[in-house]
C-alpha cells in the first residue's frame, strides 16, 4: 500500500507539472495574432543568387532571370568564318587542321571554297560595337585568313574588311558594309565588375550560333602566359569566369546581367580543348581602347612605363629583404624611358598607379595598357621601406611620345635598327603594283650589316604583306633571330634581305 501512495503522489506531481510548464508558454511564447516577418524592424530576407537590385535588396531564387540581358546581346554577336589559301601553308599545317577539322566534324572535311585557292580554316564569334559595322574579335581567330565571313544572327552573310590586329591583346577589328540596321552593344564597366557577380557568355561554341551560357565572375587581373611574346608586351588582365566558353566562343560577348558588354571571350583554360570550369576574357576597358586605336590609327598606340617587372612574392620578398610582401618589384628599368627620367630605380616596388593599388603584374599591366605615348601616370612606390610618388611620361616602343602614324610621306624613326620609314604615295604603290614602305635612311644598325639600300621599298616581313609604316614597326617590334625582308631596290627590281635581330 506504501508503494502504490508514493506511486500517485509521484504522477499527480508530474501532471501538475505539466500544466504549469504549458500555462507559460501560452502565456508568454505563443503570439495571440500571426507574425507578418516582412512587417518587422529585422525581417526575413529569402536567400538566392544574383546581383541584388540596388532599390530592392531583397533576392529570392524566382529572381534569377538572363532573358533581358540575353536579348540585348545576341542581335550583337556574331559568327565568324576563316577562309586561307592551303598553298601559303606547311603541310604540317595542313595536316593539323585537317585532324581537327576530323575531331569536330568526323571524317567528312568541310567543303572547299568555290575558290579553290581558299579551304575553311575555322570559326569564331565577334561583337558588333558601331553601328557602322565595325566588329571586335580576337587575332586569333582572323589570323592569317585571306577571306574572313561575318554571319548575322539573323543568318546574313557579308565579307569582312580587317582593319588591324593587336597580337599583344589577341584583338583585332572587323568591319562590314551591312544593308541592314546594325544593333550594337552596348558597354559596360569593367572596373565596376565584382568577384561573385553573374555573367553571360555569348557566342557560337562548335559552330552552335547564338548559345548564351552563364556563371559568376571568379577572379579578374588573371594572367594565364597565354599571351607569351619574347619582348615582354603581351598584356594578360583576364576576367575569369566560370560561364561555359568552348571553341567557337573566341571573340564572343562577356556581358552582366544588364546586357552590357564587359569583356570579350579569349580563352579557356582546359587539358581537353573544351571547356573545363574556367574561361578568360579581355576587360572592356582595354577592348575599348584598342578599338579606338586600330580603328583610328591601324596600330594600336601602346604607351610603356620603361620597367621589367616581377610580382613581390613571399619568397622573392625574403630573398631580396624587401619591407612588404606586396606590389610590384622594378628588376629594370629601360634607357631612355619614362621611367629613368621620373626618377624610377631597380629594387623599387610599385604599389599604385592613378590612384589604383597595384599587387601584381597584371594589374599594372592593365592600367598601362589604357594609355598612350605622351600620357602621364601618377605612381606610387616604395624604396627602402619609404613611400614616394611621381609622375611618369609614357613613351612608344621608338622611345618618343609621338602617336605613330600612317600618313603617307611622313617620316618615323626606329633608332634600335639605325633607319627611317615612311609610307609609299599611291603613285608609287600604283608604279609597283603593290603597297609598301620606303626606307629613306640607313644608319649605323641591323640594316646596314645586312646591306640594305636607302630607297629600297619593303612589301614583306617574314611573308606578312606591309602596308604602313605601323605594319613594320609592329612586325619587327620584340623580334629576336632571323628576319625576312622582301621589297624592291629603287631600280625596280624585286630584292630579299635576311636579317639578323
Amino acid at each position: 500500500m506504501k508503494r502504490i501512495g508514493l506511486f500517485f503522489i509521484a504522477l499527480l506531481s508530474a501532471i501538475v507539472g505539466g500544466g504549469v510548464a504549458l500555462g507559460v508558454y501560452l502565456n508568454f511564447f505563443l503570439p495571440q495574432n500571426q507574425v507578418n516577418f516582412t512587417n518587422t524592424n529585422q525581417p526575413f530576407l529569402q536567400t538566392g543568387y544574383g546581383n541584388p537590385d540596388p532599390v530592392n535588396p531583397t533576392f529570392s531564387p524566382q529572381n534569377i532571370n538572363f532573358v533581358e540581358a540575353a536579348k540585348k546581346a545576341t542581335p550583337a554577336v556574331v559568327h565568324i568564318q576563316t577562309f586561307g589559301n592551303p598553298a601559303l601553308m606547311s603541310n604540317r599545317q595542313q595536316n593539323s587542321m585537317e585532324d581537327l577539322f576530323r575531331d569536330f566534324f568526323g571524317q567528312q572535311l568541310p567543303d572547299r571554297n568555290q575558290n579553290q585557292n581558299e579551304v575553311r580554316m575555322g570559326s569564331g564569334s565577334g561583337v558588333i560595337i558601331e553601328e557602322g559595322g565595325y566588329i571586335v574579335t580576337n587575332n586569333h581567330v582572323v589570323e592569317n585568313a585571306t577571306r574572313i565571313d561575318v554571319i548575322m544572327n539573323n543568318q546574313k552573310s557579308y565579307t569582312a574588311e580587317l582593319i588591324g590586329t593587336d597580337p599583344s591583346t589577341d584583338l583585332a577589328v572587323l568591319k562590314i558594309d551591312a544593308d541592314e540596321d546594325l544593333k550594337p552593344m552596348t558597354f559596360g564597366n569593367s572596373d565596376a565588375l565584382q568577384v561573385g557577380e553573374w555573367v553571360l557568355a555569348v557566342g557560337n561554341p562548335f559552330d552552335l550560333t547564338s548559345t548564351v551560357t552563364a556563371g559568376i565572375v571568379s577572379a579578374k587581373a588573371r594572367n594565364i602566359n597565354i599571351l607569351r611574346r619574347k619582348d615582354g608586351l603581351g598584356v594578360e588582365a583576364f576576367i575569369q569566369t566560370d560561364a561555359a566558353v568552348n571553341p567557337g566562343n573566341s571573340g564572343g560577348a562577356l556581358v552582366n546581367s544588364n546586357g552590357e558588354l564587359v569583356g570579350i571571350n579569349t580563352a579557356i583554360a582546359s587539358t581537353t580543348g573544351s571547356f573545363a570550369g574556367y574561361s578568360f576574357a579581355v576587360p572592356i576597358g582595354i577592348v575599348q581602347k584598342v578599338y579606338t586605336d586600330l580603328k583610328k590609327h591601324g596600330i594600336v598606340q601602346r604607351g610603356l612605363l620603361g620597367v621589367q617587372i616581377r610580382d613581390v612574392t613571399a619568397d622573392l620578398s625574403k630573398e631580396l629583404n624587401l619591407s612588404v610582401v606586396r606590389g610590384i618589384y622594378v628588376a629594370g628599368v629601360t634607357e631612355k624611358s619614362g621611367a629613368i627620367e621620373a626618377g624610377l630605380e631597380r629594387g623599387d616596388v610599385i604599389i599604385e598607379v592613378d590612384g589604383v593599388q597595384v599587387n601584381t603584374s597584371a594589374q599594372l599591366q592593365e592600367r598601362i595598357a589604357r594609355k598612350r605615348p605622351g600620357d602621364k601616370v601618377k605612381v606610387v612606390y616604395l624604396r627602402n621601406g619609404n613611400e614616394r610618388n611621381t609622375n611618369v611620361e609614357l613613351k612608344n616602343s621608338l622611345g618618343t611620345t609621338d602617336l605613330i602614324t600612317n600618313e603617307a610621306g611622313k617620316m618615323m624613326k626606329i633608332e634600335s635598327l639605325g633607319i627611317e620609314i615612311q609610307n609609299i604615295s599611291p603613285e608609287m604603290a600604283t608604279k609597283i603594283g603593290t603597297t609598301g614602305v620606303k626606307i629613306a635612311s640607313i644608319k649605323a644598325g641591323k640594316f646596314k650589316e645586312a646591306q640594305v639600300p636607302e630607297g629600297f621599298v619593303i612589301t614583306h616581313i617574314d611573308k606578312e604583306k606591309v602596308e604602313t609604316s605601323a605594319d613594320v614597326i609592329r612586325l619587327l617590334e620584340g623580334k629576336n633571330g632571323g628576319v625576312l625582308i622582301e621589297g624592291f631596290h629603287p631600280t625596280g627590281r624585286r630584292g630579299f634581305f635576311a636579317i639578323a635581330m
